[in-house]
């Protein structure tokens, strides 16, 4: 039975979801004493490999998957550069732009992490070009101009702070509208400094 490329991509998404929330699930409902990552890992493995089977796609689209699922691992594990050389080979990969977005956030994620805030910005917007209902790309950002507005406290730059909060909050706003039970924080922040 040959199926349609709109169905293929309304059930892709749902299918990368899945995959990424069995790791998570594995290790939060896990008892401590039996968690082990290497146990997790390879159950995360499995079970994507499993799915890569069944999904519908083309080669070029399960290799491109692979890489971020092994990107995605890499990551989780503080192995930035391999998690970076996986994400990388993904986006070669890649041609959907929804499946890309997320692939840029991820290597934002990297970069914020290692304290790149500026490369990491880039990425968050190409990732939003492609994707702009992306909630979690939208606090980052807001997230790396507060962060940026409060450094400009300490030197003091009252203006430049106002103009990086304004922008932190204009993020905050979008990302809110999208996911309105999320960012309880941000929805505070936004609240008490009165820019809700």
């Amino acid at each position: 039975m040959k199926r349609s490329p709109a169905l293929l991509q309304q059930i892709k998404p749902l299918v990368l979801l899945l995959i990424k929330s069995i790791k998570k699930i594995i290790f939060y409902f896990m008892p401590r004493s039996q968690r082990n990552d290497n146990f997790i890992d390879k159950t995360f493995t499995v079970v994507a490999d499993i799915l890569l089977k069944l999904l519908p796609t083309s080669q070029r689209e399960k290799q491109a998957f692979m890489y971020y699922r092994d990107g995605m691992s890499a990551q989780a594990e503080g192995e930035y550069a391999e998690a970076l050389q996986n994400y990388y080979e993904a986006m070669r990969l890649e041609i959907d732009a929804y499946d890309r977005s997320y692939i840029l956030y991820n290597i934002g994620l990297i970069h914020t992490s290692n304290g790149e805030h500026g490369r990491a910005l880039e990425y968050y917007y190409q990732a939003l070009e492609r994707n702009p209902s992306l909630p979690s790309a939208l606090n980052n950002i807001a997230v790396i101009y507060h962060y940026r507005g409060e450094q400009a406290i300490e030197k003091g730059q009252a203006e430049i702070s106002q103009i990086l909060f304004e922008k932190a909050a204009d993020y905050w706003k979008e990302a809110i509208r999208l996911a309105p039970t999320n960012y309880i924080e941000a929805q505070n922040w936004l609240k008490m400094t009165g820019r809700e």
